[in-house]
């Protein structure tokens, strides 16, 4: 019987695993702190609910499973909390503890190696891509232009000046400190010219002396004379701040300007010529350029400061006829006014005739002929060139036409050597042999032309020169750039050739 009671209780023993499924969902409890675990980055934690089956936690397999789950630290589980069961290990009171959520939730552990991936990330993308957004050079932003002070003379004067002057003797300071104020003006733009343009592009290298010589002339010449008017104008103002005997001290002034400006008016014309081919240089242009946008310069090209000393020369008659019309007829000065006019004005023509010639003779000399036929003895004795601009002939073709007293010739114009030259083209013909008519715009046509020959479009401003002579070719029809460019060409045309026959229309 006991032998049978034994047998009975082995196998009752061996039916006891049938409460293995429930120790098995234990493991459903276990919650593993790792960092990288998507399910729990996209899951929030879950509080489990805990139930306390019975002789569950009485089970000794419970005790064996915890034992073994001891040596990963980063695994918790159910079996760690104090649950008032026995046991040998040091248990975390749960009064000691904020929440549940902070001892299980691996949040903080996220944080921490989410900021340290981030780090690393971005130090490997800066170490594997080291190529940097350049922005392209942008012009610098403009600074403000330097103007000068227009002031008037009242304004530079203490105290009320109506008190003192009548309106009369006021308009006429005015006017003084008018032609005082340019003068002023005039030696700041000659001696900028000198410092700013001659010195610096002769420092750099930038044109040779011989060049430098030619652009800029006898204008060293100039700078003294001005200087002096401005000083001897400066001793002529008193203390009150009125100026007089101005008249005197320009008719001794006026005589010494003629050599000097007939020099350096007669050299623009080379001046200009040269200084337009060297801009196709591009460290001229580049310098030109930045001078050009420098505050100095009041946005004004270098041609505009070397015309100054010739633009204030024509200036003098002007100024001196205003000042005349504020002097009394008593005024001890108004002779001497006149005087300073007609000498100023005698000096401006001298001036205008040799800076024709040598206008004349530049052009003349830069002329290049294709045939000895062309070789005119009248165009060598030409003195004066009464006008000289650019027309298009009926095939569209630019021309450069010079209308001389004695000869009218067509050039093409061509480069050569850094310099400009002109091409005679067809046969110069004499003023006395010309015969002139005028083109009516519906009658005129750009029939030789790519344009016209597909379009038949009309052209107007157009006038056509004859030769009288069969032997000088045949004629030019010729287009102007405006109506106004067509009259003022033919005006001058009527003018040298009062005597020849004119035809009134051409068709």
């Amino acid at each position: 019987m006991a032998e049978i009671a034994e047998l009975k209780e082995i196998k009752g023993s061996k039916k006891k695993p049938k409460s293995k499924k429930k120790l098995m969902d234990l493991s459903s409890f276990r919650v593993e702190d790792n960092a990288t675990n998507d399910r729990i980055n996209k899951r929030p934690f879950r509080t489990p609910s805990l139930r306390r089956t019975g002789s569950l936690f009485r089970h000794g397999t419970v005790e064996r499973k915890r034992k073994r789950r001891e040596a990963d630290d980063d695994n918790i589980s159910v079996s760690s909390l104090d649950l008032k069961e026995p046991s040998s290990k040091r248990v975390r009171q749960m009064s000691r503890v904020a929440s549940l959520v902070d001892i299980i939730s691996p949040v903080n552990h996220v944080k921490k190696v989410g900021q340290a991936l981030t780090r690393s990330m971005s130090f490997r993308n800066l170490s594997s891509s080291p190529t940097f957004t350049i922005k392209p050079y942008t012009k610098p932003q403009a600074t403000p232009t330097k103007r000068r002070d227009s002031k008037l003379w009242s304004e530079t004067i203490q105290g009320d000046v109506n008190d003192v002057l009548s309106k009369m003797d006021i308009k006429r300071q005015e006017a003084i400190y008018e032609l005082y104020q340019g003068e002023v003006d005039l030696v700041e733009d000659l001696k900028l010219i000198k410092k700013a343009y001659h010195d610096s592009m002769k420092s750099l290298g930038i044109l040779k002396d011989e060049e430098l010589n030619t652009i800029f002339g006898s204008l060293a010449n100039i700078l003294p004379l001005h200087e002096e008017l401005v000083e001897s104008l400066k001793m002529q103002k008193r203390k009150d701040g009125t100026t007089e005997n101005i008249a005197t001290i320009l008719l001794q002034w006026f005589p010494r300007l003629s050599g000097s400006y007939v020099s350096y008016c007669s050299n623009l014309v080379a001046a200009k010529s040269l200084l337009d081919v060297k801009k196709t240089d591009k460290k001229v242009d580049d310098f030109l350029q930045r001078c050009r946008e420098s505050p100095f310069s009041r946005k004004l090209d270098l041609w505009n400061f070397l015309d100054v000393p010739r633009s204030r020369l024509v200036k003098y008659p002007l100024l001196l006829k205003n000042l005349l019309k504020f002097t009394s007829l008593e005024h001890h000065e108004r002779e001497y006014i006149i005087e300073a006019i007609k000498v100023s004005e005698a000096i401006i023509r001298q001036v205008d005739r040799k800076t024709g010639e040598a206008k004349c003779r530049h052009y003349i000399d830069s002329f290049e002929y294709t045939d000895e036929k062309q070789m005119d003895p009248l165009i060598c004795k030409q003195k004066v060139l009464l006008c000289g601009g650019i027309l298009r002939n009926n095939r569209g073709t630019k021309l450069h036409v010079f209308l001389f007293e004695d000869i009218f010739v067509l050039t093409r114009q061509t480069t050569k050597n850094d310099k400009k030259h002109y091409q005679v083209y067809r046969q110069p013909i004499p003023v006395r042999q010309l015969m002139l008519g005028d083109m009516n715009d519906s009658d005129a046509k750009l029939n030789g032309s790519f344009r016209g020959a597909f379009t038949q479009q009309l052209s107007k401003h157009m006038f056509r020169i004859t030769p009288t002579d069969p032997t000088l070719g045949q004629g030019h029809t010729l287009q102007a750039n405006d109506e106004h460019d067509k009259k003022q060409w033919m005006q001058l045309l009527r003018t040298v050739m009062p005597a020849v026959p004119k035809m009134e229309s051409v068709v």
